[in-house]
């Protein structure tokens, strides 16, 4: 039996395996993530959403995800995908403009990425998010402008934008070491971000993530659950859960996943225990990247209003600009939000 079939059963094997403790058995959202998801045949793909059904209860109106790259999305995995569920797809566009995919080392082309919208559509999935990259050595105001057009034009409902970063180690980073790439510019990355947030949301959209953009009522379900600290199961290699005290990672490779269940072993190799400290930094730096901010009655709730005021007076050093204050609670605004992360790491215990 190939690998991938054997990884397929084996994440069967984990799904049965992990109801046994699981506490919450009712499914909101699935999301076939990381890696390749989209290179599962039909027979794979239906095995795992059968599995899910038998051993769950999946809501009615669940939102299931599977990550797509452009050259996946054929007419015949459309149909599988339908079939078996798939009622979202998130589609890794990156940018409209060849000259970028080439930069980013993509195989897709610009057009094809256009193609595989309109054939999602055609085939009526209608809830696509769509990633694109902004901050690529080259990438004018105007192209940006471009390439947020485009998917607004398209009908896209969903946008996750993310600057572009070159991770230590990869053929990207090795090529701009070796000056044979330009690496991208931080203050260009932060004129586009406040671009699309202000352009996106004079045509609908709410920026209601740094990173993500959508339409009334078509958030991430599945996302939004991470940034609320809503407990997730992972299955698969690689795969985290977090049971709301506590996390854990499986076993990157898959060989050692599959090799893990054959032998009846436990299939992850790390759990990291939360402390009371961990849990309030995570609380503070999901909830200061969403537009919502900081709520003021569950905060309260969750710790003191002792240490509300306390965060207050924190935030209240911060540039007027930065700060987007409500009858309820405390946010960033479009500027602060350039600087979430660093705004939360400085609130930390």
């Amino acid at each position: 039996m190939e690998l991938k079939a054997r990884v397929v059963r084996a994440m069967c094997l984990e799904l049965e395996q992990r109801a046994a403790t699981w506490p919450d058995k009712n499914v909101q959202t699935v999301y076939f993530g990381g890696g390749t998801p989209s290179l599962l045949d039909e027979t794979e793909l239906g095995l795992l959403m059968q599995k899910i059904r038998e051993t769950y209860t999946v809501a009615p109106d669940a939102e299931v995800t599977l990550e797509a790259n452009p050259d996946d999305i054929t007419d015949g995995n459309l149909a599988a995908w339908k079939k078996n569920g798939i009622n979202r797809l998130s589609i890794g566009i990156q940018s409209f403009y060849d000259r970028d995919l080439h930069y980013m080392e993509r195989i897709h082309t610009a057009s094809e990425a256009e193609s595989a919208i309109r054939r999602a559509q055609a085939a009526g999935i209608t809830n696509l998010t769509i990633d694109l990259i902004y901050g690529t050595p080259g990438l004018t105001a105007e192209e940006w402008k471009h390439n947020l057009q485009k998917a607004v034009e398209l009908g896209i409902p969903h946008i996750s934008a993310y600057a572009l970063t070159v991770e230590e180690g990869t053929p990207l980073f090795h090529r701009i070491r070796k000056k044979q790439k330009k690496a991208p510019d931080e203050d260009l990355q932060a004129d586009q971000f406040l671009f699309m947030s202000e352009f996106l949301e004079s045509r609908g959209f709410g920026h209601y993530e740094v990173s993500n953009l959508a339409r009334p009522g078509m958030e991430s379900r599945h996302n939004s659950s991470y940034w609320q600290g809503v407990p997730y199961m992972g299955i698969g290699p690689s795969a985290h859960s977090y049971d709301g005290r506590n996390r854990r990672m499986n076993v990157s490779n898959n060989a050692r996943y599959v090799s893990a269940f054959e032998r009846e072993a436990v299939p992850y190799f790390e759990e990291e225990i939360l402390t009371d400290t961990d849990r309030y930094n995570e609380y503070l730096l999901t909830r200061l990247r969403t537009r919502g901010g900081l709520d003021r009655e569950d905060f309260e709730k969750r710790y003191s209003t002792g240490e509300w005021v306390a965060v207050l007076d924190e935030l209240s050093e911060l540039p007027e600009a930065f700060l987007s204050v409500t009858e309820t609670g405390v946010g960033l605004s479009r500027e602060g939000m350039l600087h979430a992360d660093g705004i939360a790491a400085e609130l930390f215990r």
